[in-house]
């Protein structure tokens, strides 16, 4: 039976960097894979961008409120002959694996699509993602995923203590904050910084949870 996944980590753990890995894994061995991410991410538009440099252009965007299903069938079933110099007749390769990058950007009903598409197609389904924002709330993606998923795998890194990062600090011109909008997509004055617990409390006066109103 094919699973869903989640992968998680603190930003720059390397998911992205991971799941163009897991591609590359696949495809050597010749088979197909597809490659989504929630249109909401602008960050490279309709690339995954890993922290090595490395980019690759999705098969394709998730909308807000889109029937993952219907567009991963979509793709599934389309395959251009002429690339791959094959007839009209020639059975359309097996998707191996469909691969989502910034999957804490997806509405719960989409990540409840992905495990349909996992059993009925059984087609591997591989997220990465972060579980909680800059004010260590779950995003509601990443929240299904810890809740569905068949498999949970922690991608790990570094604070810059040293010590295992968990959360997530943002920055803005430099300065850590910790109110604002859950979704701030990386830009001149936004970065972000993968904290362990006892800098995050260092750095939030103590708060390990912001006040939302």
């Amino acid at each position: 039976m094919a699973k869903l996944y989640f992968r998680y980590g603190a930003m720059n753990s390397g998911k992205s960097t991971a799941l163009l890995q897991a591609a590359f894994n696949y495809e050597e061995r010749g088979q197909r894979v597809l490659l989504a991410k929630p249109h909401i991410d602008t960050k490279g538009a309709g690339e995954i961008v890993s922290r090595l440099g490395v980019t690759r252009e999705v098969d394709f965007l998730i909308p807000a409120r889109s029937d993952v299903e219907t567009i991963y069938r979509e793709h599934a079933d389309y395959v251009d002959h002429d690339a791959l110099l094959e007839s009209i007749d020639t059975p359309k390769p097996h998707v191996a694996c469909l691969l989502i990058d910034e999957a804490q950007f997806l509405e719960p009903c989409q990540v409840d699509s992905l495990m349909r598409i996992a059993t009925n197609a059984s087609v591997p389904v591989m997220c990465y993602g972060i579980r909680t924002d800059f004010r260590t709330k779950a995003f509601p993606g990443s929240a299904r995923l810890l809740e569905i998923a068949h498999t949970l795998e922690e991608l790990k890194t570094i604070c810059r203590c040293g010590r295992k990062a968990m959360f997530n600090g943002r920055l803005v011109d430099g300065r850590f904050i910790f109110d604002g909008d859950q979704v701030a997509i990386d830009g001149n004055a936004v970065t972000y910084e993968s904290l362990c617990p006892r800098c995050y409390l260092q750095f939030s006066g103590g708060r390990l949870s912001a006040v939302v109103s």
